[in-house]
């Protein structure tokens, strides 16, 4: 599968949230949801972007090797949903491995098909999955995504059953994601998995607000504040509480 390409919206050589260490950040395009906070709405459409071949991605990487193998870090893939192009990402995975030793980290929503992943091999070449979980609710996660999130579920039960490292990010969005029921219910679903080594509740940011206005689109959270570390200190609190419990439960 050496041929195999894939649609790619940019990459970061020297990124440091993604994973641990520093990391090469490829963001591929395309995604089935349309998030309302989306701050990278210009990798929705799948048919955008530049193709390239895994050679061509790993031609990139090379020359700043020595500071991802310094820093314990690695190449991190997101988008966009990666695994909408599962078969690519796990080659490039696969090669960053055998050629460079790297480790390998796999952004996503979550909504793949574990099939899907398993067929092509994609969790047995990820070593970590960030994973984001943006609203327990499904009728909310709909109405904030477009789409439900039974499938993302299904996808974060098949990590913990076969013991894919996970990252759980939340974006706490002020009104939206904050919900007492929903902070709590986050955490018992979080708290029986058996792969969650992290949680990370991120605050929510307006940076790519400017993209869907040069995209032309209305953007649907105008207004809505970011949330104050008091706002983050309470969800942190309610999220592992929730989580503690549920573990002991199990």
């Amino acid at each position: 599968m050496s041929d195999v390409r894939g649609r790619i919206h940019s990459f970061e050589t020297f990124g440091t949230v993604d994973g641990p260490g520093i990391r090469f950040v490829l963001f591929m395009q395309g995604c089935a949801l349309r998030c309302r906070f989306c701050h990278n709405p210009d990798t929705w459409d799948k048919g955008d972007g530049q193709e390239m071949s895994v050679d061509e991605v790993l031609a990139e990487i090379e020359p700043y090797l020595r500071y991802y193998r310094a820093s314990g870090g690695g190449l991190t893939v997101t988008g966009g949903e990666p695994t909408l192009q599962a078969a690519f990402v796990a080659e490039l995975f696969r090669e960053a491995k055998r050629r460079y030793g790297l480790h390998t980290a796999l952004d996503s929503s979550g909504y793949c098909e574990p099939s899907v992943a398993d067929e092509t091999g994609l969790l047995e070449a990820t070593d970590l999955v960030l994973l984001d979980l943006k609203q327990i609710n499904e009728q909310k996660h709909i109405g904030l995504t477009t789409q439900s999130n039974e499938r993302i579920l299904r996808f974060a039960t098949h990590l913990s059953d076969i013991g894919t490292t996970t990252w759980i990010r939340h974006v706490v969005i002020p009104g939206v994601t904050d919900d007492y029921s929903d902070l709590q219910e986050l955490g018992r679903y979080i708290g029986k998995l058996k792969c969650v080594q992290k949680i990370e509740l991120l605050p929510y940011h307006r940076m790519g607000v400017y993209k869907w206005q040069q995209l032309g689109l209305p953007y649907m959270l105008d207004g809505v504040p970011a949330p104050s570390e008091r706002d983050m200190e309470r969800a942190r609190a309610i999220v592992e509480l929730a989580q503690q419990l549920a573990k002991q439960e199990t």
